[in-house]
């Protein structure tokens, strides 16, 4: 290797030939018939249910609809986020409807202006994510502390909450939000010019971000991808961005909503694949014992864990109320907690616990509320989108199952 290749961390000849576009095709197939199919089951079905209600009614795609969908699915994407991380240590958490039902109903109660409690905007905002941090820190301690199953803990606070909320609500039956901060978060659409913007933001992010990962895996002589795939990648990320805010520009523009979702999404990713933490949230949901003898501390892991879920079904549930400028007595009711939880699953997360990534989160929650709009827009019942949204996750499932048997057969 010359001077010039060292320096701008070239792989030598040897890794060059693994590195290859088919050697990676090979990889990838290899990992394919293992049982390792990632997120391609997902986009093969989105790519069918699209095609088939557009088939159906062309008003599907348009950029109205378009903007309605990314609205629609931000709030159950933020709590299956939460889920997401739930899931990988392998737990359950059926509480998180009801308690982003509690977050609705504290920033409500904190925009009132009837005394010296008022509370608004972001502030109120906060305090209603803490609130629901410290619901999720307790229920934990129940699991993480004294051994409880989480499936029973979350029961018993899936019918506290939903008590919670209808005592504070009471005979009132609606608390109207009239902060217009609050409101926004749903409701708002970004300009033409500043989505575009934003769009320039994420392509320039992402591309640093992955370009800094390349040359640093080849500088400590770690394999890296082929610059063919990652331009390719750029390149696709690019088309994304851009032509999401174009199509969306075309209606109402780009919702703060979903750009709040992205950025979670972005977070969240870090947090689990590039810190320590995130790598003991695998380690434990993998075996929590061998990650125990390992010097992890698996109590306060289940802990934050717990934390997380909360604060992302608090953020998710202010999401919902702004949406609808208000809370009721079903505020976290109805399909919430399973369709964030049927997101997470149905995206790829494994129910057994150590597998699945967040942005499981986003992939599932978009085959659902695909599923959703599409049927609504048909005129169909909602009998038929309970029906197919059932089928979808016992197929997810059922992948699922299957996959890991595979992988253990695998050696993986």
């Amino acid at each position: 290797m010359t001077e010039a290749e060292l320096a701008i961390g070239a792989p030598p000849p040897a890794e060059r030939n693994e590195n290859s576009v088919g050697a990676i095709a090979r990889r990838r197939w290899e990992s394919w018939k293992a049982g390792d199919v990632g997120v391609m089951p997902v986009v093969i079905g989105l790519i069918i249910i699209v095609a088939f209600f557009y088939s159906q009614n062309s008003n599907f795609l348009t950029a109205g609809n378009f903007t309605n969908l990314m609205v629609q699915m931000a709030g159950v994407t933020t709590i299956a986020i939460g889920v997401v991380f739930v899931l990988l240590l392998g737990e359950i958490d059926l509480s998180i409807g009801y308690v982003s039902g509690i977050a609705g109903v504290v920033v409500a109660k904190l925009q009132l202006p009837d005394g010296s409690w008022e509370v608004k905007g972001v502030a109120a905002i906060v305090i209603a994510v803490i609130v629901t941090a410290l619901i999720g820190l307790f229920q934990g301690s129940f699991v993480a502390i004294i051994g409880v199953p989480s499936f029973v803990v979350t029961l018993a606070g899936l019918l506290f909450w939903q008590g919670v909320i209808l005592y504070s609500i009471g005979d009132q039956g609606v608390i109207v939000i009239d902060d217009s901060l609050i409101n926004n978060v749903a409701n708002y659409f970004f300009s033409d010019t500043v989505g575009y913007i934003i769009a320039a933001i994420a392509v320039a992010l992402f591309a640093l971000s992955t370009l800094l990962g390349v040359f640093s895996r080849r500088r400590h002589g770690i394999r890296s991808d082929n610059m063919i795939v990652v331009a390719l990648k750029l390149i696709g990320f690019t088309v994304v961005a851009f032509g999401a805010i174009w199509w969306a520009n075309k209606e109402r523009g780009f919702p703060v909503a979903f750009l709040m979702v992205i950025v979670l999404l972005v977070f969240w990713t870090w947090v689990a694949e590039r810190t320590t933490f995130g790598r003991h949230v695998y380690a434990v949901g993998g075996n929590s014992e061998a990650a125990r003898r390992a010097g992890i501390n698996v109590r306060n892991i289940r802990l934050i864990v717990f934390m997380i879920s909360g604060a992302m079904a608090g953020l998710g549930g202010v999401i919902f109320a702004s949406r609808l400028n208000s809370v009721d007595l079903n505020a976290g009711g109805g399909t919430i907690l399973l369709d964030a939880i049927a997101a997470a699953v149905i995206g790829g997360t494994s129910l057994f616990g150590g597998r699945g990534r967040v942005i499981s989160a986003l992939m599932g929650s978009l085959v659902i509320a695909t599923v959703a709009n599409g049927i609504d827009l048909l005129g169909y019942s909602s009998a038929i989108k309970f029906m197919v949204t059932g089928a979808i996750l016992l197929a997810a499932v059922t992948l699922d199952a299957v996959s890991r048997r595979r992988l253990e057969r695998a050696g993986r």
